[in-house]
């Protein structure tokens, strides 16, 4: 699933819209002191409804008092339309009062436009399509931020931000189609405005979308120009290198999706000497002198958990799972700290991509029970945010699917897969799911002719190496062992060629196998030998069982191995910790010929409790 997950959720890594124009949080008193001088009374009525806002705790209600005390001096309209804007942007933010938020911010978007005052209607329009997108009412935001992107055209940071909103909200809807074309507008406004940066930012967020499209004939280009734009354009260093964070990620990124681990690295060097070059650099406050310049695309703590994300997609899909579990232990260490003071939704995200991968690498590294525990984290973060458990459900039902596998619980694991394929339509994710359906059919030893409907050659290097080798499972599974070892050496051609570790592993192991099952030993040790030694180095555990027990069968011929071992050994060394967590039955666990699945089922229904809620 590491491909998969990697492109599945690259749109998470959307540009953030942080504004750090001045002019946005200064008071309305200071503004309007350009036109002509505040009364005293609204300067005092400001005064404490900023007090009471900051307060600790703040005290909201006072807040909006002293705002609505505005309106009794039958204020000039500018004054009216700014404080119907801070009372919905108030109650929208600190309140549950969402009619009233809705008929502040509605009135502040009707307000007539003021000149030198614009800034309040474009804002309002902005809160207000937020709010609107909360609500679940989307068709009524997007009217909100075409009308005000229609007006906003001599208002370059406004007309760039609100751009980027209804991108965004495109994006979100999957109208991919409508978000890139809204991007290359943007692209183009920003470079007659004549900002390369903001034009790079609009690019490279229509490549990020390009790649989940998989239009690659059209990201290859971009991406070129982009590179071209990054490196020539000399700014503020922090903004230069966020540029070349994001550039770099979506080119590790795409290489990752197509399961050119080894090709990637140059790149992945790349972004990792960067983030540490962003990490030395003073945080000073930019104030570009052009205003559709006053953007950025993340603060360098989220990009620092990025990078760790990305280098841990790297690790799992090379087979280095040490590593992997290294840097998602730094990764998530960080974000604990980050979450205490942010309340992002991105790095919700992060967290849950983090998990799934190193879920995968428990179960790899026969950490079962730890792995379920970590199910259900991932569960209960995905409760928080319907919008994280739309996009991640397939994933979930996937995880529980290669648990389900890891426990040899063959019609669980089918299930779970069932009901993956039906939540995601992404191509390698569907390809990925497929494939390990396809090795519980062959495991259930009575379905081989699904197994070959299901099998496609899919765009992934990765994925196609997978592909040879579950033919290569099947055909070892029917007898047709010159077949098996046709398909399993395609799969040790590819896998070489991009470092693919784990499957290298695998297929070496079961040629090994088949060579035993011929009767030749001696060939059968020359594959098992650098099997069990990468399995080692990974680590993976059911081969490096595997390998042991052909090692040990070799050695004492009279010894017949069954094909069904290579899928047993793991439960009866391992799978007992599981349902015995406490250790207290490992002489009943001696007489057990397996897990009890009625007692998987307990465990799983327990700990996976808001699942089912979600569901």
């Amino acid at each position: 699933m590491n491909g998969p997950t990697a492109t599945v959720d690259l749109r998470t890594f959307r540009i953030r819209l942080r504004s750090q124009h001045a002019a946005l949080e200064t008071s309305a008193g200071r503004e309007l002191s350009s036109a002509d001088a505040p009364e005293p009374w609204y300067l005092a009525l400001l005064g404490f409804a900023e007090h009471f806002r900051t307060s600790s705790p703040p005290k909201i209600r006072l807040c909006v008092h002293c705002l609505q005390a505005v309106f009794q001096f039958k204020p000039p309209a500018r004054v009216e339309a700014r404080t119907h804007l801070q009372l919905g942007s108030v109650l929208y933010r600190h309140t549950k009062n969402s009619e009233l938020a809705q008929t502040h911010l509605e009135k502040a978007v009707r307000s007539q436009a003021i000149s030198q005052f614009e800034d309040v209607k474009f804002e309002a329009a902005s809160i207000l399509s937020e709010f609107y997108c909360q609500q679940t009412l989307v068709d009524s935001a997007k009217p909100v931020l075409r009308k005000a992107i229609q007006i906003s055209q001599q208002t370059p940071y406004w007309h760039c931000r609100l751009l980027f909103q209804l991108a965004q909200l495109h994006a979100l809807e999957k109208d991919l189609v409508s978000a890139c074309d809204l991007l290359g507008v943007g692209a183009e406004y920003a470079r007659v405005m004549g900002s390369e940066y903001t034009r790079a930012l609009f690019l490279l967020s229509q490549g990020m979308l390009l790649l989940v499209e998989r239009k690659l004939g059209e990201v290859h280009p971009l991406l070129t120009l982009c590179g071209t734009i990054v490196e020539s354009w000399q700014g503020h260093p922090i903004q230069k290198e966020s540029l070349r964070v994001f550039f770099l990620v979506l080119q590790v990124t795409h290489y990752l999706d197509a399961g050119q681990v080894k090709c990637v690295k140059p790149c992945l060097k790349q972004l990792q000497q960067c983030i540490q070059t962003i990490s030395t650099i003073q945080d000073d406050e930019i104030l570009p002198a052009n205003p559709a310049a006053l953007f950025h695309w993340l603060p360098k703590e989220h990009m620092c958990v990025l990078v760790y994300l990305v280098t841990v997609m790297h690790s799992m899909q090379a087979g280095y799972l040490e590593k992997a579990q290294k840097y998602t232990d730094k990764a998530l260490m960080q974000l604990e700290k980050l979450k205490m003071l942010d309340s992002s939704p991105i790095l919700s995200t992060f967290q849950v991509m983090l998990l799934e991968h190193i879920i995968m690498c428990r179960l790899v590294t026969g950490h079962k029970a730890t792995a379920l525990q970590e199910i259900s984290q991932v569960c209960q973060l995905c409760q928080q945010s319907p919008r994280l458990f739309t996009s991640h459900a397939a994933q979930l039902h996937t995880l529980l699917g290669l648990y389900c596998i890891s426990v040899n619980c063959m019609d669980n694991a089918e299930a779970q897969f069932t009901a993956a394929l039906q939540m995601t339509t992404h191509q390698e994710l569907w390809t990925f799911i497929v494939t390990n359906l396809a090795s519980v059919y062959i495991r259930e030893g009575n379905r081989h002719q699904e197994v070959r409907k299901q099998l496609l050659l899919p765009s992934s290097h990765c994925l196609r190496a997978a592909g040879f080798y579950i033919r290569g499972l099947l055909s070892f599974f029917q007898g047709r062992y010159n077949e098996a070892k046709r398909f399993l050496r395609e799969t040790l051609k590819m896998s070489n060629a991009e470092d693919l570790n784990r499957l290298t592993a695998c297929s070496l192991v079961l040629l090994g196998h088949i060579f035993f099952v011929l009767g030749n030993h001696r060939e059968s040790n020359n594959m098992v030998v650098p099997a069990m030694q990468l399995a080692s180095k990974i680590p993976d555990m059911s081969v490096q069982l595997w390998s042991s027990a052909l090692l040990k069968g070799t050695a004492v011929p009279q010894h017949k191995l069954t094909v069904r071992f290579m899928f047993e050994g793991v439960e009866e060394e391992e799978d007992r910790f599981i349902f015995w967590p406490d250790g207290g039955a490992k002489e009943q666990s001696q007489t057990c010929g397996g897990p009890d699945c009625s007692i998987f089922n307990d465990l799983l229904n327990k700990s996976l409790n808001n699942y089912i809620k979600l569901v």
